[in-house]
């Protein structure tokens, strides 16, 4: 168990390095947001393969490296819950959700549709935790129009900034997902450890 324990370390730590590095490649967006290159792939793969309470150990950890390097943010915050808001739902809670990818290899086995499934609905639950800051904190700044439309009410300028930027990231996730099961699946599944 303890080799495992190391090697399961050294794996995240590998992990959350190239998840940090993949979250610096961004595409910005013509209206807001940003796409990264799979950055939460990493992520997912670690809970997949040890399962989704190491998955979830390993997400918060890469959520507190975000949240260092996003903390700039946490200064819009006109009022201590307001950054308590940003840094909990902005950061923690939104990035350590990925972390429970792994919770459907049960039902499911560790396949390719689990993987699917367990991407669809964390980053899903990452979109709720931005939903709700956007348009709480962030929906002072909604412009007058957004995307041609006339903005008068900051949940729907919330639910279109960022379900706009998070779709894209789903969707490209989930290709790349599919596309490296096959040569990963071993690795995911667990079929290298001896």
């Amino acid at each position: 168990m303890r080799k495992n324990t190391t090697r399961m370390l050294a794996e995240s730590a590998i992990m959350v390095a190239i998840a940090t590095v993949l979250s610096l490649i961004k595409i910005d967006l013509p209206f807001g947001g940003g796409v990264t290159i799979v950055s939460m792939l990493p992520i997912v793969i670690i809970s997949h393969r040890w399962g989704w309470k190491w998955g979830l150990l390993t997400a918060f950890v890469y959520s507190l490296i975000q949240l260092l390097m996003g903390l700039d943010n946490v200064g819009y915050a006109e009022s201590f819950i307001m950054a308590v808001g940003i840094i909990l739902l902005d950061y923690v809670v939104a990035y350590s959700v990925i972390g429970l990818s792994g919770i459907f290899d049960g039902p499911l086995g560790k396949t390719r549709k689990s993987l699917a499934v367990g991407i669809a609905v964390t980053f899903c639950l990452r979109f709720v935790c931005h939903l709700i800051t956007g348009a709480w904190i962030w929906g002072v700044w909604m412009p007058e129009t957004f995307m041609n439309m006339t903005m008068t009410n900051p949940w729907i300028y919330s639910f279109l900034y960022n379900g706009w930027y998070m779709l894209a990231e789903l969707v490209i996730t989930e290709i790349v997902a599919m596309l490296i099961y096959q040569p990963l699946g071993k690795y995911i599944r667990g079929e290298d450890i001896k």
